[in-house]
């Protein structure tokens, strides 16, 4: 399906993005204890409501 040229491209490329998003990540830390605070309840929100859409599905398959 994919050449192994492609393939080795691919696998440099994950790892260079991996890293280059971990410098940008640590170089914005700061700005992200500021300007994001709380984020985790939006979070928590959302797998809840998904846990709930699952459980509403379970139920009204019975």
């Amino acid at each position: 399906m994919f050449s192994q040229g492609q393939l080795i491209f691919a696998l440099c490329f994950f790892i260079a993005f991996v890293i280059i998003m971990i410098f940008a990540y640590r170089k914005d830390l700061a700005l992200h204890k500021i300007f994001y605070k709380g984020n985790y309840k939006v979070l928590l929100a959302f797998i809840l409501f998904i846990v709930l859409l699952f459980v509403i599905k379970i139920f009204l398959k019975r």
